[in-house]
């Protein structure tokens, strides 16, 4: 008999790979809930299930009798909705595995080499802190009830719609490209050279998958990253030749960032000062000593490219953002002037 998993969310950058390689590589039966967007992304012998996670009441009458070999959980962000989950899924599923992030590890890090026994604290995002909390009240029902959830953790995974940037606006990195093709310069914080994970979504999934199922992750956080680790510079340097443009990287303190950023909506505090801004070489040995297989097969100089070739010929991922190219200006005239006055 298959396996059977029910994603909740399911077409996202990382749950989309991960149900296509469960679907068309590994031959299980999955069903994704959610309200049916992007429902054309996964294969076709997907099973889906439309419905609002929050209304408890139709989503049991929607599963029915069904129970799971894994539930795969990717838009819980607070306690509410793993209780929700718990609620829903207790004795209906061997395994509950929940996303997390690595961005919940200890902020400024005591060590940039980074563990799953790295403590968990980020005082500078909300997000990241919910996050704790909701691996805090999943693991006291292992501990208490025997509840059979595993963590995950991933860092900065991406796939063909969007390239990796540090500091972006709303509508996600195409402006960032477009300044770059225009020969604008391109702001990237601090000096360029704190180190960082880029993992595509194809990578992930293989992670991912090999712990599905699998009784030596019960109780248990992975994180979940690529091997390959490039510095902010190299990232952007790569997004340029790839452009076939000549990079103009401007560098501006993610101190400096957070403070003029804020007023406009842009939460640089939690995404740069606490994650992005922050040297990490994350120690992958915990999962590859269960899936052995995890590895980086695609390097970022190739995903990359995959990215941009795909950004480029489709114009919905032309998103333009003039809200945040003018802000980039500002920044970067504001800093120009004030070496000029010293």
């Amino acid at each position: 008999m298959k396996k059977k998993a029910l994603f909740i969310g399911g077409t996202g950058t990382i749950s989309t790979a991960i149900v296509k390689r469960l679907v068309n590589e590994l031959d299980w039966d999955v069903w994704v809930l959610n309200r049916g967007n992007r429902s054309e992304v996964l294969p076709k012998d997907t099973h889906f299930i439309t419905a609002d996670i929050n209304n408890e009441k139709e989503v049991l009458e929607k599963i029915g009798d069904l129970t799971f070999d894994c539930v795969c959980e990717f838009i819980g962000f607070t306690v509410e909705q793993v209780e929700r989950d718990y609620r829903l899924f207790k004795g209906k599923t061997k395994q509950y595995i929940y996303t997390s992030s690595a961005s919940a590890y200890n902020k400024p890090a005591a060590n940039y080499v980074i563990t799953e026994g790295t403590t968990l604290a980020n005082p500078h995002w909300e997000y990241s802190r919910n996050k704790i909390a909701c691996e805090e009240f999943l693991m006291e029902k292992y501990r208490k009830e025997g509840f059979p959830v595993t963590i995950v953790r991933p860092s900065h995974t991406y796939d063909e719609r969007s390239i990796p940037v540090g500091v972006h606006g709303q509508y996600g990195s195409y402006q960032v490209l477009k300044r770059m093709m225009e020969g604008k310069p391109v702001i990237v914080h601090g000096d360029g050279s704190s180190l960082w994970h880029l993992t595509f979504n194809k990578d992930f999934a293989i992670g991912y998958t090999g712990l599905m199922g699998n009784r030596h992750a019960f109780g248990e956080a992975f994180q979940i990253t690529g091997d390959e680790v490039l510095t902010w510079d190299q990232i952007h340097q790569t997004v340029a030749d790839i452009l076939s443009v000549e990079p103009k990287l401007y560098h501006v303190s993610s101190e400096f960032l957070s403070a003029v950023g804020e007023k406009y909506g842009y939460d640089f505090e939690g995404g740069l000062i606490g994650d992005k801004a922050v040297s990490v070489v994350f120690d992958n040995s915990k999962l590859k000593r269960l899936v052995p297989e995890m590895t980086t097969t695609v390097r970022f100089d190739e995903g990359a490219r995959i990215a941009i070739d795909y950004i480029l010929s489709h114009p919905e991922c032309q998103k333009e953002d003039p809200e945040f190219d003018s802000w980039c200006d500002k920044v970067i005239a504001a800093l120009e002037d004030a070496k000029n006055k010293i």
